[in-house]
Parts: structure tokens; C-alpha cells; sequence
């Protein structure tokens, strides 16, 4: 858990720093019509921590294995309303729930771990499982899209 604690922590001093020395238009535009725009992808990274600390803390108690609910990824970030959002004010949100990640994941017991969820398609995985891909969708996004210069 360590090395996953870590490259969040990592992510949540690098990330805004890189994104505040972008230009607005770069951040705001995008990329197609029914593409999110950087700071739209920094919402859905927002996003995704606030369902994932929801599935981190009831996975350690609630009967397992614990089907793990989808969200309308789309509605989420268009009702929230990133897009005409200020930069900082998603920066200080994108902080502030990976600060409460890594608080959930040094809390885990060791034998938690191995818990078992489902997460879709009748696909059992563990919450250590889980916890990795958390941080793999994170980098994915960040390093395929917020990152990548001819993305907007």
C-alpha cells in the first residue's frame, strides 16, 4: 500500500502545479464535442476519489462480496459543472479527497485487503485490487490526456 499511497501523494503535489502553469484555453478546451476538456478530466478524477472512498470504507464492513455500483461518469461531470468551474477551486477538490484517500488506505488492515468485491459482470476482484486500479485509472488520465500537449 505504500507504493500506492505514495503515487497518489505523488499526484496530488504534481498534478496542480503542472495544471496551474497551463493557459486557460489549453485546460478549458475540448478536444471534440463530446470530449471532456482538462479541467473537465480533473473533475472526473474528483469524481472517481468520491466514489472510491465510498467503496474503500464500506468494503471493510458491509457483507462481501460487495457489488460495486457504477456511476454516470458523464452526468456527474457535466451536473457539477467543471467546465466554468475555477481552476484551483477543482485543484483544492482533487487534494483535498486524495489527502482522504491515502488517510483510508493507512488505515486498512493488512487482512482487509483480500476482501472481495464485484465489479460487474460477475468479475471478483480484492480490495487490494481495487486500491491499484484506483491509482492506474488516475495516471491513465493524467498521463493520456491532461499531460499529453496535443490533447486539447
Amino acid at each position: 500500500m505504500e507504493e500506492i499511497m505514495n503515487g497518489i501523494n505523488h499526484w496530488i503535489q504534481t498534478l496542480p502545479k503542472v495544471l496551474n502553469a497551463m493557459l486557460e484555453t489549453e485546460i478549458s478546451k475540448c478536444p471534440l464535442p463530446n470530449k471532456w476538456s482538462k479541467k473537465e478530466i480533473l473533475g472526473h478524477l474528483c469524481d472517481s476519489a468520491i466514489n472510491n472512498i465510498h467503496r474503500f470504507i464500506n468494503i471493510q464492513y458491509e457483507e462481501q462480496p460487495l457489488v460495486i455500483q457504477s456511476y454516470n461518469q458523464d452526468q456527474w461531470v457535466k451536473l457539477q459543472n467543471y467546465q466554468e468551474r475555477p481552476l484551483d477551486e477543482i485543484c483544492n477538490l482533487f487534494i483535498a479527497l486524495n489527502k482522504q484517500i491515502i488517510n483510508i488506505l493507512s488505515n486498512i488492515p493488512k487482512e482487509k485487503l483480500s476482501y472481495v468485491c464485484d465489479i460487474g459482470n460477475n468479475q471478483l476482484k480484492t480490495v487490494e485490487w481495487l486500491i491499484k486500479d484506483y491509482l492506474k485509472h488516475m495516471e491513465h488520465h493524467i498521463n493520456n490526456q491532461i499531460l499529453m500537449k496535443n490533447y486539447a
